[in-house]
């Protein structure tokens, strides 16, 4: 595994991101299952699964599953605390481990948005998906919450290597479509919210990523010399989660079947 992809591992370890999964943005798993309209006797395909939650309820709902993610420690997550029977995998977004045109259904929930490389992933995405086949994307949009979070992290987080792509760019639908090109067809896409009950104020939801979210913490370890510099990200975060789009994230939800 190359350096960059042993510091995304890492990065997606720290921290407890199934309490994000968990806590905040559990029924985005359900909005994938019905978007895709997953059932008995399919095979499944959830890519960067994390802990499961959009795994775990395909598997309820009658299907198939393997869950595949490049953090073990998320695996592992999921798989102890899975309520019911599935595979758990490793496996690079970028460099998937299964034959061609294998699975009914392959998804990923505000996972697939992190690789690196989008056009890697795509192509990926398509090639282990059979013709007839569902595709099944929820990505957080470029303008919505976690985009402007993103922004806001973006002065004070090391600098990206060259040919990494920002993640919410798979929350612009023009930007899926070229990424999936005409080997899709009857692509459906809708932005939708997600509403986030959870935080008293900014100040909690800044807390909140700091002690759980990989990327954020990565961040603030960045400025582990730089007081000032933590200082400033500290009130712009809780500024951020104190503005009108703190309770309800956007995302897109994208369904496309593979030609």
């Amino acid at each position: 595994m190359d350096e960059l992809k042993q510091k995304h591992r890492a990065m997606w370890a720290l921290g407890d991101y199934p309490a994000v999964a968990t806590d905040l943005i559990p029924e985005l798993g359900e909005v994938m299952v019905k978007a895709c309209n997953i059932g008995p006797g399919q095979r499944v395909l959830d890519i960067a699964a994390g802990s499961g939650n959009a795994a775990v309820p395909a598997a309820l709902a009658g299907a198939q599953v393997v869950a595949s993610d490049l953090t073990p420690e998320l695996l592992a997550t999921g798989k102890a605390t899975a309520p019911v029977a599935l595979e758990w995998r490793e496996a690079d977004a970028e460099a998937l481990p299964f034959e061609d045109a294998s699975f009914d259904v392959v998804m990923s929930v505000v996972g697939v948005m992190f690789a690196p490389h989008h056009q890697a992933a795509a192509d990926e995405l398509v090639r282990v998906c059979r013709p007839g086949g569902t595709i099944g994307l929820v990505s957080w949009t470029p303008g919505g919450f976690i985009g402007q979070m993103f922004r806001t992290m973006k002065p004070y987080a090391p600098p990206p290597p060259p040919g990494v792509q920002p993640p919410p760019l798979w929350g612009d639908e023009a930007h899926v479509r070229a990424l999936l090109g005409d080997r899709v067809t009857d692509v459906v896409a809708e932005r939708r919210t997600v509403h986030i009950g959870n935080f008293a104020d900014g100040a909690a939801f800044r807390d909140f990523f700091k002690r759980v979210y990989g990327p954020t913490i990565a961040a603030y370890r960045n400025l582990a010399d730089r007081p000032q510099d933590a200082a400033e990200l500290d009130r712009a975060l809780a500024a951020l989660g104190d503005g009108p789009d703190g309770k309800d994230w956007e995302y897109l939800l994208l369904t496309a079947v593979r030609a």
